[in-house]
Formats: C-alpha cells, sequence, structure tokens
C-alpha cells in the first residue's frame, strides 16, 4: 500500500533507500512504504524573516507593479489612494511590506506610516535595488539607492533590501552583481539595511554570490503559483538546501491572469477545497503557499480582501491535497513576467523539480 502523510507527523526513525537516516514522526504506522513528493520534502520555513517577537512572518502586501504601471501611463507621481490601501494593510494586521525601487511609491509608504504613527519595529520594510537606476537616477548602486529610498520614506533603515534582478553588469549598472553585493553587505555593516537577499536569481546568480559572500542571501522573491513551481530550472530546491526563503510574487496568477473560458484547470480543486474549508479561491491558494514553505506577497485595494487574506492560518489542508495542487504543474505552465529574461521552456522548468523520483522511506 503506498501512502503520503505528513513529515511532521512522523515518529520513528526510518531509513531513506539509498540515503541516509533521517528522523520522522510516525502515527502508528508499519508495514508500509511513505511516498513524499520533491515539493512536500522543501515544505518548510526558513525561519529567518522574524517580526519584533521573533515569530516567521508569513506573508507580505505588496506595493509594487500595477502602481508603477499605474502612474506611468497616468503620467502622475503620487497616488492618495495607495496611501490608503497601505494604511488598510497594516492596520489589519499586516507586518510585511514589499517595496522598490522600480515601484516608485516611497512617497506613499513614509505618508502612510507617518500618518499611523505605527512603531518602526512593528513594521517590515522590504526594499530592492534594479539597475534601471544606473540611466534614470544616475544611481552608483545599492548604497547610492538605499540612502535615496530612506530618504523619501522618511527611515533609518529597511529591515531587507535585495537585489531585484540578477542582469547587473559594468553596461547596465555600471557594476558587477559581485560589486552590487558587496555593497549590500556594507549596508548591512553600516545599519542602514538590517538583512539582504535577492529577487528572481536563478541557480547560476546565486552560485556567483555563494562563492564571495560575506552575508548569505536571506531570501530570494520569485513568480510562483501552481502553474510556474519553478521560475528557472532546480531554484526551489536550491535556495532550500541553501537556507535561502522562497517568497512568491504573483501568487494568486490562476485568479487574476485568467479570463472566464481560458483553460484553467486548478480553479475547480481550488473551488473545491474552498467549500470544504469555508474560504475562498484566493485564501486557499495563498495558505497552500505558506504549507509549501512559500512567503507569498499579494495587494489589494479591497478591505475585505485584505482582511480575508490575512485570515488563512485557522484551516490546514492535507498532505494530499497541497499535492493535488503541485501536481497541476503538469498539466500547466504558465509565466506572467519576465518571459524576455527565462527563455526556459516548462520541459526545463519542470526537468529538476523531478530529480528524483518521489521518496520511498520504509520502516526499518
Amino acid at each position: 500500500m503506498i501512502l503520503r502523510v505528513s513529515l511532521q507527523k512522523l515518529s520513528k526513525k526510518f531509513h531513506l533507500w539509498g540515503k541516509t537516516n533521517i528522523q520522522f514522526e510516525l502515527l502508528k504506522i508499519s508495514n508500509i512504504e511513505i511516498m513524499v513528493s520533491k515539493s512536500l520534502q522543501m515544505a518548510k520555513f526558513q525561519n529567518n524573516i522574524l517580526d519584533k517577537n521573533g515569530e516567521q512572518i508569513k506573508i507580505g502586501f505588496g506595493v509594487g507593479s500595477y502602481w508603477r504601471i499605474h502612474k506611468s501611463e497616468n503620467n502622475i507621481e503620487f497616488v492618495p489612494e495607495l496611501v490608503q490601501q497601505i494604511k488598510q494593510a497594516i492596520e489589519n494586521g499586516f507586518v510585511m511590506i514589499d517595496a522598490a525601487e522600480i515601484y516608485c511609491t516611497y512617497e506613499e509608504i513614509g505618508i502612510a506610516l507617518r500618518e499611523l504613527n505605527v512603531k518602526r519595529e512593528d513594521i517590515w520594510i522590504t526594499d530592492k535595488y534594479i539597475n534601471w537606476s544606473y540611466t534614470n537616477l544616475n544611481s552608483t548602486g545599492p548604497i547610492f539607492s538605499v540612502n535615496r529610498s530612506l530618504k523619501i520614506m522618511g527611515l533609518d533603515h529597511v529591515d531587507m533590501y535585495l537585489l531585484h534582478t540578477p542582469d547587473i553588469t559594468e553596461e547596465s549598472a555600471g557594476m558587477t552583481i559581485v560589486d552590487a553585493w558587496k555593497q549590500c553587505e556594507q549596508l548591512v555593516k553600516e545599519g542602514k539595511v538590517k538583512n539582504i537577499g535577492v529577487s528572481n536569481f536563478r541557480v547560476k546568480d546565486l552560485e556567483e554570490i555563494m562563492k564571495v559572500c560575506e552575508i548569505k542571501p536571506m531570501c530570494n522573491q520569485i513568480e510562483f503559483h501552481p502553474y510556474l513551481q519553478q521560475q528557472s530550472p532546480g531554484i526551489r530546491e536550491y535556495c532550500y538546501k541553501n537556507g535561502i526563503q522562497i517568497e512568491a510574487f504573483s501568487p494568486l496568477t490562476p485568479i487574476t491572469k485568467f479570463k472566464e473560458g481560458e483553460e484553467n484547470p486548478v480553479m475547480p480543486i481550488l473551488s473545491r477545497l474552498a467549500q470544504k474549508y469555508g474560504k475562498n479561491e484566493s485564501q486557499i491558494l495563498l495558505r497552500w503557499c505558506t504549507q509549501l514553505g512559500v512567503l507569498p506577497l499579494t495587494t489589494t485595494s479591497n478591505e475585505k480582501r485584505i482582511v480575508e487574506y490575512l485570515s488563512i492560518f485557522d484551516f490546514e489542508m492535507s498532505p494530499e491535497e497541497i499535492q493535488e495542487i503541485v501536481d497541476i504543474k503538469d498539466k500547466k505552465f504558465f509565466r506572467g513576467w519576465m518571459h524576455q529574461f527565462y527563455p526556459e521552456t516548462a520541459d526545463e522548468c519542470l526537468s529538476l523539480i523531478h530529480i528524483s523520483e518521489p521518496t520511498r522511506l520504509r520502516c526499518i
């Protein structure tokens, strides 16, 4: 008999065929083989992105690409509605606010924080450097860009600073990716940045950093949803093995990017689970991310949805249900962002998900 069970529920010593001994929890299970997928083996937060009480932050609020596009299309620099949106998110319980140089939303973030008069230690602010600033802002790198963003937001530090994309070269940014990382490390030493990480990095990009870094990347923020579970080949496994937290942007893609009538095979599963748990499809998707140890970043101007997005930790799906959504990757592949940067096909991105067959465990 083959059975999928939660790794957290196994309490006996098992032998991993062909590998090593691993300690698990067992609930009166004997004479069976236990099949655990690669994805569920990695279902664990890295416990490095912590709030002021030392608790893992498990969801974040983004103030990003939508507003950048909105400002550009309407030729405006300041959006009062965004200030209100950020305030609503914080007032309802969001701790992490995800910003970036390319988003052009620093002013709204700073005003929202001042109007709320929140304690700085109560909020986690993530910011990101983009090579775009080299030509558009005359930036000399992360040090210049952090000083600029802190001044606009009225802050003395950010909690995490990311390199937004790995295409940092002498031609595009006046420096190499290693130079940029060294500036990030210097910002940590100066206390202007508490933690550093990356976004949209591939394995080869991370390896370039890991060879020379004094401070290891804390996270890698990537596009992640049922139709794109590996933004680039092998990235989730590499991050898991190296203690790098995966953050997910666009986690609600099946709901937000597809019109009625388009092929969207995960939706019947989400609807069934939503009915079972008394939730909606968005809540199921966000909970799926967190149960895989992935930190989702989401956004909305609707206060009702803000509350819903935070109300995902009062239920838990079974490993079989999590796996059912994971398996949708074999039915549809969709990349919403950075097509020119990631030319990999579906087969290439899926190939390292299937590095090995699902692990078989047996009692000894």
